[in-house]
């Protein structure tokens, strides 16, 4: 709940009423309100990957919630909220539920948005190393995009760049 609070305060600086009339920057923080409860309006987005073989995903909070799918090893999951030891998650086609944060990675990937080219460097006109189809998982190598590329690896072992656009997970 701090976070939500902190979230609201820094939208609330950045609608300054220098900026916008109060009641403009009023409507805003009633309307974005659950919003930033659930960290919707997070700078900052994490994303976890499945760690297990197949990460059983509820519809609440608890072992004994309904279980509405399978998030198989290597998907990679928006973290919407926790309530240790559970997490809120979203996948790429926009499902949501909890899972144990016992089957979550550190470990990042990320799954193509559509077909896409993996280029020798973060560049476009580099050579084109490999193409991957919609929804294949990719490792991520390095944290963050450099010049709106980031580094991947195949499950074959090859790696080599692909734009951030083309992939979800990031």
């Amino acid at each position: 709940m701090a976070a939500a609070g902190a979230r609201a305060a820094r939208l609330a600086t950045a609608l300054s009423p220098a900026r916008l009339p109060p009641a403009v920057v009023a409507a805003v923080l009633v309307l974005a309100g659950p919003l930033l409860a659930c960290g919707a309006a997070s700078a900052a987005t994490e994303f976890r990957s499945v760690g297990v073989a197949a990460a059983v995903v509820h519809d609440g909070p608890s072992a004994q919630a309904r279980r509405i799918w399978l998030a198989p090893r290597g998907m990679p999951l928006e973290v919407l909220a926790t309530t240790p030891p559970w997490v809120r998650v979203r996948d790429i086609s926009g499902d949501v539920g909890w899972v144990d944060r016992a089957d979550l990675s550190s470990q990042r990937t990320v799954v193509a948005r559509g077909q896409a080219p993996v280029r020798s460097a973060g560049q476009e006109g580099s050579d084109v190393l490999f193409s991957v189809e919609r929804g294949v998982g990719l490792e991520l190598l390095d944290p963050l995009p450099i010049s709106g590329w980031v580094r991947v690896r195949h499950r074959n072992g090859a790696s080599g760049w692909i734009r951030a656009a083309d992939v979800w997970g990031l």
